[in-house]
């Protein structure tokens, strides 16, 4: 049986050349995410982007901004 991530990494590229990495526990949270913000036919209003390490603060950004995504799992060194 093959090693199973302990969380996905998500590489954010934006327009503009900025990057932003957003981590999540499972791939699924993330399929939600996207499919219910980045995924909207309304590129023009503003999605919240979960920061999991800092509590009450928030990233937003319009989901037009969003060049590419790069889903990375990330594996514990304890495997």
């Amino acid at each position: 049986m093959g090693r199973q991530p302990s969380r996905y990494a998500v590489h954010l590229l934006l327009d503009g050349g900025h990057r932003h990495v957003v981590h999540f526990p499972n791939l699924e949270s993330f399929q939600t995410w996207y499919g219910e913000t980045l995924n909207q036919p309304d590129a023009q209003a503003f999605v919240n982007v979960p920061i999991n390490e800092l509590d009450g603060e928030y990233f937003v950004v319009r989901p037009r901004a969003v060049l590419a995504l790069h889903v990375e799992p990330l594996f514990t060194g304890l495997e």
